[in-house]
């Protein structure tokens, strides 16, 4: 178990990760393109309650910290997708886990 320390220089690295994952949106957006890539219109369904403008400003935010990447193919209209990257990849762990966590406090909370 991690132990954190009083050092406020042992808390830029937590500080720096919720920095990269704040907000509502982006640790739900992760977790769609975890199950591979996805083109806007995919992710708006598949995030209940985001808004297009609110997505593409989370999009921009996660490949601005290399979390997401964006790739456009030369189509009629042009196709975009986006996906997660391996730096993103890395966050797996903690996104699998914080899903179970989350049915456990779900259960515990709500009792459902």
């Amino acid at each position: 178990m991690l132990k954190g320390e009083g050092c406020p220089k042992n808390m830029l690295s937590i500080r720096d990760a919720l920095e990269a994952l704040e907000g509502r949106w982006k640790l739900l957006i992760l977790f769609a393109l975890a199950s591979g890539p996805k083109r806007f219109k995919q992710l708006s369904k598949e995030v209940l309650g985001i808004t297009d403008k609110t997505l593409s400003k989370e999009l921009k935010s996660l490949e601005g910290n290399k979390l997401v990447q964006r790739a456009v193919y030369d189509t009629f209209p042009p196709t975009v997708e986006y996906s997660i990257t391996a730096h993103g990849k890395s966050l797996e762990k903690v996104l699998e886990e914080l899903h179970y966590w989350g049915l456990t406090h779900r259960k515990e909370i709500i009792g459902k």
